[in-house]
């Protein structure tokens, strides 16, 4: 299960309320956009994708508050099915329709890139 390692402490990430109520807090990493009342969708949203978020343990609900990392590190990545299974040293990216992590670069976003294949170093365009 995918976890935040590490945040850079003085912009890193940020807070931000959910959309709608979140199930997929199961630990797989997501990219993430706002809608036009500045929460949390998964995907672009209204503003493109600006982060990622790794939700672990119950389920969210919508008005949540969960941070959303720009700046940082996740480890244990691809430990789950649902997630994306790289090597080390590949390129991130997010898909804009549902936030889901790929190596495909055309048409999504770049999100950061692996050291070492469960280790994804969040770097999200500002």
């Amino acid at each position: 299960m995918a976890r935040y390692d590490k945040v850079e402490p003085l912009g890193g990430s940020f807070r931000a309320q959910l959309a709608a109520d979140w199930a997929a807090a199961d630990g797989v990493p997501i990219g993430v956009g706002l809608d036009t009342t500045g929460k949390v969708v998964p995907g672009a949203g209204n503003t493109g994708i600006l982060g990622v978020v790794v939700l672990v343990g119950i389920q969210k609900k919508a008005g949540d508050i969960v941070d959303v990392m720009t700046d940082g590190e996740i480890v244990e990545l691809g430990k789950e099915t649902a997630e994306v299974d790289v090597a080390a040293g590949t390129v991130v990216y997010g898909v804009a329709a549902t936030g889901a992590l790929t190596t495909t670069a055309t048409g999504n976003v770049r999100l950061g890139h692996t050291v070492e294949a469960s280790r994804l170093v969040v770097r999200a365009a500002r």
